[in-house]
Order: C-alpha cells, then sequence, then structure tokens
C-alpha cells in the first residue's frame, strides 16, 4: 500500500528516484515494472505497479470499441501507458510526452494512493490541495453516505 506525499526532484534525463520504502516490494512483488499513463481528469500521471495495472486493463478490455466515450477512455489510458523498469538506483525514467502532459520539469510530488501514485508538478499539487480543501469544507460530510464516517 502506498500513501504519503513525497518531493522529488527530477533530473535532467527525466528521472525520478522512487522513495526508498517502497522499492523492495515494488522489485519482489511486481519485478521492478511500473506502467505510467496519463490521469483522466487532472493534469498529472497515475503510476501502477504492473499488477496493479493488469487489473485496470482487465477492467479496460471489458469497455466496447464501438461506444465513442468508452473506446475514448481506452484510448487515453493505453495510449499513453508506458513500462518502465526501476534500475539498480531505484528511478525510473518519466517518457518526455508524459512529462509534457503533466507539466514535469524539476520539482515534482509523488503521491500514494493505496494501489497507484500520482506524480504532480510541485504548484500543480498544491494548488490541486488548495483546492480540495476548499471543497472539503465546504461540504456537509455528514450528508454523504460514503464520506459521513470521516466526519470529524
Amino acid at each position: 500500500m502506498f500513501r504519503g506525499a513525497s518531493a522529488i526532484n527530477m533530473d535532467a534525463k527525466g528521472r525520478i528516484a522512487i522513495p526508498a520504502r517502497y522499492r523492495d516490494a515494488l522489485r519482489v512483488e511486481h519485478a521492478g515494472t511500473v506502467i505510467i499513463t496519463v490521469d483522466i481528469e487532472s493534469a498529472c500521471l497515475l503510476i501502477y505497479p504492473l499488477h496493479e495495472w493488469e487489473q485496470i486493463e482487465a477492467k479496460l478490455k471489458l469497455l466496447s470499441d464501438t461506444v465513442p466515450l468508452e473506446r475514448s477512455f481506452k484510448r487515453k489510458l493505453l495510449g499513453h501507458a508506458q513500462d518502465c523498469e526501476l534500475d539498480s538506483h531505484g528511478r525510473i525514467v518519466i517518457p518526455p510526452a508524459l512529462r509534457s502532459f503533466a507539466s514535469l520539469e524539476k520539482k515534482t510530488m509523488l503521491v500514494g494512493l493505496l494501489n497507484k501514485f500520482e506524480l504532480w508538478e510541485e504548484s500543480a499539487w498544491q494548488k490541486q490541495m488548495d483546492d480540495g480543501n476548499t471543497l472539503i469544507h465546504s461540504q456537509d460530510l455528514a450528508s454523504n453516505e460514503r464520506l459521513a464516517h470521516f466526519s470529524l
């Protein structure tokens, strides 16, 4: 399980170092392979360990190639998907097209979301966090069935 946000500098070759606490699990349980693709709604990247991505692919396989929305959804996720291997230093290379999609340069944020990571440009992450806080504080969590038990 992945959790927490880590500030990570991307080097000039587009490499980021996966935090040490995740490297062994990625190597042992997922053969050191991650799949990177674009997020459907946000300007960030999604990084899935191999076995988690295989579950996503199984769901995508069930979508139609003749229903325009489903086909577009598949194209977006699968068309951008790139296999990446952890190197001996626990780094992965973010391909240039994906770096461009998420406006990644040097300062990034790697955010654990249980079964995957999000990779954000640092200031975009901060804006998203600010917007999310505003949204959360403007809502009555107790009236939302799925969020009520989080209400303090």
